[in-house]
């Protein structure tokens, strides 16, 4: 009987053993299938068989996939939700990433038992809870990124096991407490990101100390204490951001041990002290800012050693002395920023020979004297901000030298003489010209109603007389202005703009009369005639003067508009025999490549060259760029984007151009259009794209003939989540774009969404999409409000813009339409809706919202998602992620 049992026992165990092999065979299989039934991966075959052929599957080993195991899963960007307990089960994973789903609640603690893992990506979801303390036992984990979740409480104990651990990504959740010590005891951390979270406390003192730390990332905590010097030690830091926290003490002299830094971002703290001499040794200095603290001292002339330096931001500290002469040596400054500070002396002349200067900003210190004549020979300056200082003398009639001025702040000084008619001629003036509280006299010069880009306005409290000229009626694009406190007469002219300011937008004015002042102007006031009898006569004799006067002019006119149009005919003859020349001995290229290695044959650069030099050729214009039609002796179409004159400085900075255009061709999502390789020429940069067949969503929307006839409310959202997607992805990666407009989202054959212009935020923005602008900040019609005063590119201001292309997606209008008032936008005219009295339904465009009630219910849905985005307040607008989740739930509805 004993022997029976035994036998029994003996047997039962062999099967078992031969099961849990069998099953061991077979467990990533089975659970291969059960995660695609689960998480409804749409392009996951369940026919077939061999999951290790599935997309973003890879698999170790040999033989048939029932002996093989999964070693890497990628699920990126793919729109999955649900339970993922199953992924556990793959014991042999070495990578997962999830990053930018939809997956939701607390992150699974099973994770942390696939042991295997070495690189962990749930980035761009919206887990919420706890980061599991299980992950402590990852011992072979190398990289974590949990950023941009929901997440909450502090860093677990647990994690401090992770030794192998090279990067560490916690940025954009809830986490609270204090960074824990241990964190420096990670003898290979490289990157170390965990901004804009809630944490406290200090900064551990030995970060980086035992590390080769590259990148450290902590802006928008609520850290104190002192910056450790510990993190300079190793001396690869290339990265450190630690903008709006706490932080006070001195910045440490051994920033000076990393050459290789070329970020510091420290603004907004409460650091006290001298910049450091030191700074001169870090020779690739790029960006540097130290805005809002309480730094003392004059500006070290250490900077001008920093070649590479283009963006410094010194504002709102308490610095002293002049701004360096040397400084003027620094070739690639594009930004300098020094405003409210105690600064003195006279204009820093030697800045005239920083030649790619864009924005100049040296309002609220104690600046004087005149300002020079050739103030303007900087020929790519966009923003000049002079404000709040005491300079004195006339405004140089050079001024209307500085063709590519987008904003001009001169106010609250002490200049005299008349306003030069010269401003006339700064065309692209759009943000603000601001010349109040000055002592200018004399009349308004005619010449400002050429400045038909110009929203603001500010003259107030001069000495300014005369009336308001008639031609001022020519700024069309005017929303704000102020002409109070001067000694303006007669009547204000029937403008749009005027009519809708407040009265204090002209008070202090004794003799000026009409709308918005309530006042009734004299019969005579911009009349010939006196009162009377006598009226009559005067009147009829200026008609005979007028007719014959008339008859004259009209042949002089009619001889010069022939005279014009015969050397216009000739004009257009010679260029084009120039193109004709052009077309046949193209211009010599200086570099090309192609990044894609199936495309290299098939791409012909002499083809893209010419392609730019056919007007027929020409798909879209943008603000940065003109995109052309290629097509390749191969047969293969592809896009050739044209970088407009304004961003040839990047041919400039030639080497650092390329790296970038290679670099942001590895981007991989699936709504970003990517360079696929480049042309340069001259000083002509041209970028190699897909073509997209279906062109913009600009010419989908508002133009006749466009490739889908018929509005397609569904096609709409598809296309707007599309770009959200693209939008947030981007913002992930620290990249805000410089010009989110329906002209830059491109459509394949299937209507799917791209945002195109990526490049250009990295091309040509020096603080990588977190600091001042320094191009046009937009199309007109997208720019959020705040920009006219903040003159700061941020992810806010990408919301808002993308919140206007959700109205122009519901509405079928223009961000700036002609049936709108003179002053109104679409943003202004959708949120004055109630205030009309129209209801929801009523703005959106009827062909769309009375198909069926889903559609309307789904437009609604998004109406409050656009209202949401263009908030006046940035501070109340949502982030990309949040937008996505609500377009998703609209849809769903």
């Amino acid at each position: 009987m004993a022997d029976a049992i035994s036998l029994f026992f003996s047997s039962l165990l062999l099967t078992t053993t031969f099961l849990s092999l069998s099953q061991a065979q077979l467990d990533d299989q089975a659970t291969m299938a059960a995660l695609q039934k689960e998480l409804s991966v749409l392009d996951w075959d369940s026919n077939q068989p061999d999951y290790c052929t599935w997309r973003g599957v890879i698999c170790t080993g040999t033989g048939t996939n029932q002996s093989q195991s999964v070693q890497e899963l990628n699920l990126s960007h793919r729109s999955l939700r649900g339970n993922l307990t199953l992924v556990s089960q793959l014991k042999s994973l070495k990578k997962l990433d999830l990053s930018s789903n939809s997956f939701n609640g607390p992150i699974p603690s099973s994770i942390g038992g696939i042991l295997a893992l070495e690189f962990l990506d749930l980035s761009m979801n919206h887990f919420e809870g706890v980061i599991p303390s299980s992950f402590g036992s990852l011992s072979s984990l190398i990289s974590l990124n949990l950023s941009n979740n929901f997440l909450s409480g502090g860093i677990p104990e647990g994690l401090k096991n992770l030794e192998n651990l090279q990067e560490l990504q916690l940025s954009g959740n809830n986490l609270t407490g204090s960074i824990p010590d241990w964190v420096g005891n990670f003898s290979n951390l490289r990157v170390f990101s965990a901004y804009e979270n809630g944490f406290t406390g200090f900064i551990p003192k030995n970060l980086g100390s035992v590390s080769n730390l590259e990148v450290l990332n902590l802006h928008s905590n609520q850290l104190e204490g002192e910056i450790p010097a510990s993190i300079f030690k190793s001396g690869l830091l290339q990265v450190l951001i630690l903008t709006v926290n706490g932080l006070s003490g001195s910045i440490p002299d051994s920033v000076g041990n990393c050459k290789g830094l070329s970020n510091l971002r420290i603004g907004n703290n409460r650091l006290t002290g001298r910049i450091p001499t030191s700074i001169g040794d870090v020779s690739s200095l790029t960006y540097f800012e130290a805005d809002n603290n309480n730094l003392s001292g004059e500006i070290v002339e250490e900077f001008a050693l920093c070649s590479n330096l283009t963006l410094l931001n010194l504002a709102s500290n308490g610095l002293t002395g002049m701004v360096p002469d040397k400084l003027g040596d620094l070739k690639n400054l594009q930004e300098l920023i020094v405003s409210d500070n105690g600064l003195s002396g006279k204009f820093p002349k030697s800045i005239l020979r920083c030649r790619n200067l864009s924005k100049l900003d040296l309002s609220y210190n104690k600046f004087t004297g005149p300002l020079p004549e050739n103030l303007c020979n900087i020929s790519r300056l966009q923003f000049l901000v002079l404000d709040h200082n005491s300079f004195n003398g006339f405004i140089p009639g050079g001024i209307g030298n500085c063709i590519r001025l987008l904003e001009l702040q001169m106010g609250s000084n002490y200049f005299t003489g008349a306003i030069p008619p010269e401003i006339g001629k700064i065309r692209n003036l759009q943000i603000a010209l601001n010349l109040s509280f000055n002592q200018l006299e004399g009349a308004l010069p005619r010449e400002l109603g050429k400045l038909d880009k110009l929203v603001s306005l500010d003259v107030s409290s001069n000495q300014i007389s005369g009336p308001i000229p008639q031609e001022i009626k020519g700024m069309m694009s005017l929303i704000e202005v102020n002409f109070s406190n001067n000694r303006l007469t007669g009547p204000i002219p029937a403008f749009g703009p005027f009519q809708k300011s407040p009265q204090s937008s002209f008070t202090g004015n004794s003799e000026l009369c009409g709308d918005p002042l309530g006042s009734t102007c004299r019969p005579n006031y911009g009349s010939d005639y006196d009162d009377g009898l006598d009226g009559h006569k005067v009147s009829y004799k200026i008609v005979l003067v007028v007719v014959g006067s008339g008859v004259t002019v009209f042949a002089v006119v009619s001889l010069v508009v022939g005279l014009f149009m015969l050397t216009e005919k000739k004009e257009k003859e010679a260029k084009a025999k120039m193109a004709i020349q052009e077309i046949i001995e193209p211009p010599q290229i200086l570099v090309a490549n192609v990044f894609v290695e199936s495309l290299r044959q098939a791409v012909d650069f002499d083809t893209c060259v010419k392609a730019t030099l056919k007007e027929a050729n020409k798909v879209s214009n943008g603000t940065f760029s003109t995109s052309f039609k290629a097509v390749m002796p191969s047969g293969l179409v592809i896009s050739v984007k044209k970088l407009k004159s304004v961003d040839r400085t990047v041919t400039h900075h030639q080497n650092k151009m390329l790296r970038e255009v290679e670099r942001l061709s590895n981007l991989t999502h699936k709504n970003l259009i990517r360079p696929i390789g480049y042309v340069i020429y001259d000083d002509v940069a041209l970028l190699l794209h897909h073509y997209m067949p279906n062109g913009t969503l600009l010419q989908l929307i508002h133009d006749v003939g466009a490739a889908m006839k018929e509005p397609d409310w569904q096609c709409r959202l598809s296309i707007a989540i599309g770009v959200a997607e693209g939008l947030a992805f981007l913002h992930q990666i620290a990249t805000i774009h410089l010009d989110v407009c329906s002209g830059n989202i491109f459509l394949d054959s299937n209507f799917n969404a791209f945002l195109g212009e990526i490049e250009i935020s990295k091309l040509l923005d020096p603080s990588k999409g977190t600091a001042s602008i320094s191009a046009v900040a937009g199309s007109f019609g997208y720019i959020p409000p705040e920009y006219a005063y903040t003159m700061q590119v941020t992810v806010p201001g990408n919301v808002y813009s993308f919140g206007v292309v959700l109205f122009e997606i519901l509405t079928s209008k223009l961000p700036v339409d002609e049936c709108f008032e003179e002053g109104v936008d679409l943003v202004k005219w959708v949120h004055g809706a109630s205030a009309r009295g129209e209801t929801p339904e009523q703005i959106m465009d009827a062909r769309l919202s009375t198909v069926s009630f889903a559609w309307r219910k789904q437009m609604l849905a998004v109406l409050k998602v656009a209202m949401l985005c263009t908030d006046r307040t940035p501070a109340k607008r949502p982030k990309m992620k949040k937008v996505i989740e609500m377009l998703n739930e609209a849809k769903d509805s």
